[in-house]
């Protein structure tokens, strides 16, 4: 089941996004709805990190996994044929997404049960509802206008009865 239509982000703006996020190299990224990779492709070649690509659609991850070998990245890039539901998230540190606020808001207890403090989240044009976000830009590229959300995860402390 696909959670969102396959839209690409604009290549600034995927750089924005990793830029807003402060990715380091080797730290991990995953993308969730990976789409053709080139959100995890870029991580790895230009900022160094370790890159997840969390795709449904086989079609797409065969494009992903082609892009990845002829750049050389195999080593650094990861690709996961699989629903974003069922994916482990506990060793991330940044987490993109391009997907609609009710898909953001279903993937908000996973984030919750599995991430650890700390993590960013960075999401293109749809917000996390309930979560109050570090950071919102307007960024414009071309003749597009474009809003991306940074979110720095920290789990709730459960208050004693």
């Amino acid at each position: 089941m696909s959670h969102a239509p396959f839209v690409p982000t604009p290549e600034p703006v995927v750089r924005k996004m990793l830029e807003l996020a402060e990715v380091k190299p080797g730290e991990v990224v995953y993308d969730l709805g990976a789409g053709d990779g080139r959100i995890v492709i870029m991580a790895a070649r230009d900022f160094g990190a370790r890159a997840v690509a969390v795709e449904i659609r086989r079609d797409l991850c065969e494009v992903i996994r082609k892009k990845v070998e002829d750049l050389g990245l195999q080593d650094r890039v990861k690709v996961l044929n699989m629903d974003m539901f069922k994916v482990d998230l506990s060793d991330a540190d940044v987490i993109t997404l391009f997907l609609l606020t009710s898909t953001n808001n279903m993937l908000r207890p996973k984030f919750e049960k599995e991430l650890r403090n700390g993590v960013r989240i960075v999401s293109h044009e749809f917000s996390i509802e309930g979560w109050r976000p570090a950071k919102v830009i307007d960024f414009h590229e071309a003749a597009t206008s474009h809003r991306i959300y940074l979110y720095r995860f920290r789990r709730q402390r459960r208050r004693h009865q």
